[in-house]
């Protein structure tokens, strides 16, 4: 449930604000400035709707402080003014405010105004909240939304008894990549290994985001390690076929290292203990020879490319 703050201070003017909103929203009404203020800065609110008759009105004084309490969350302030307050109207809009309504009130009006900003303010939020979890190059997950997914992911593992498998790709050679063909061709090629190795991770238990630089980190509920196993070598083959040249590899192609491991948590098991022993298996891939998958399968088996 969304929650709306009333500033306003005429307790019956706010009831009546209250009632008009109904159950929709969770409302929280504050007859003093500095209550409001304190109310506002919690950042809890979807809309707040501000009396412009209260006394810290005067010269748009509290206009003012509520902007500047609530601008890390943009919260959309409605002022209510007098009818014929066309100069308050437009001084309230050119300082901050969303938006206006009038006494005396129409319900239907009021309510329609509050619903579209409270809807704009979540379609906004929820925008914002995704741009910060994506990583902007490869339209990935990023790095925090991975840490925060891992974490739901090894949940479900334990919860469900089920194995997981965690699984690092690394590029093979390409600082030498981006030395060779310069960096716009490094930002092209890596686009489009994430997007190679993102449409082939499509199942509903793949997880998949970049981890940093030219390292990508995938998360898979379910499916025994040998399996799993088998799935991260086609990929890894999928990427070489790109046949994206280059010319400091082996192969003459841009491919990938895999490390990974399959485990059937149990509840005290740690995700770090497991993600320390990807990395070292895809150390190892690399050491190896690189273009190749490592793992370690729910048993301890190693399991190695040929």
């Amino acid at each position: 449930m969304q929650r709306v703050l009333i500033i306003d201070e005429n307790p019956e003017e706010a009831a009546l604000l209250k009632s008009i909103l109904g159950d929709e929203y969770e409302t929280t009404v504050s007859g003093a400035a500095k209550e409001g203020i304190e109310y506002a800065q919690s950042g809890r609110h979807s809309l707040i709707l501000l009396s412009g008759t209260m006394p810290e009105m005067k010269d748009f004084t509290l206009l003012k402080e509520l902007q500047e309490s609530v601008m890390p969350w943009h919260i959309p302030v409605l002022l209510i003014t007098e009818g014929s307050d066309t100069e308050k109207e437009e001084r309230g809009l050119v300082l901050g405010a969303a938006d206006y309504v009038a006494r005396p009130f129409y319900p239907l009006l009021l309510k329609t105004r509050a619903d579209i900003h409270v809807r704009m303010y979540q379609y906004r939020k929820k925008d914002e909240q995704q741009e910060t979890m994506t990583d902007q190059m490869t339209g990935l997950a990023n790095r925090q939304r991975y840490e925060l997914n891992r974490t739901l992911r090894w949940q479900e593992a334990v919860r469900l008894s089920v194995p997981i498998s965690i699984c690092m790709f690394d590029l093979d050679h390409f600082r030498a990549y981006n030395e060779q063909y310069g960096y716009p061709a490094g930002d092209k090629a890596l686009s489009s290994v994430a997007e190679t190795i993102s449409s082939n991770l499509k199942r509903s238990t793949d997880f998949f985001a970049r981890y940093g630089g030219e390292e990508f980190v995938a998360v898979i509920l379910g499916g025994e390690g040998e399996a799993v196993f088998e799935y991260i070598k086609k990929i890894r083959r999928t990427v070489e076929e790109l046949h994206i040249p280059h010319g400091g590899s082996a192969s003459e192609w841009l491919t990938v290292s895999a490390g990974g491991v399959t485990v059937l948590p149990q509840i005290g098991d740690k995700y770090d203990t497991y993600f320390s022993m990807v990395e070292a298996m895809l150390a190892e891939a690399k050491q190896s020879g690189r273009n190749q998958v490592v793992w370690t399968d729910e048993e301890m088996n190693q399991l190695k490319e040929q």
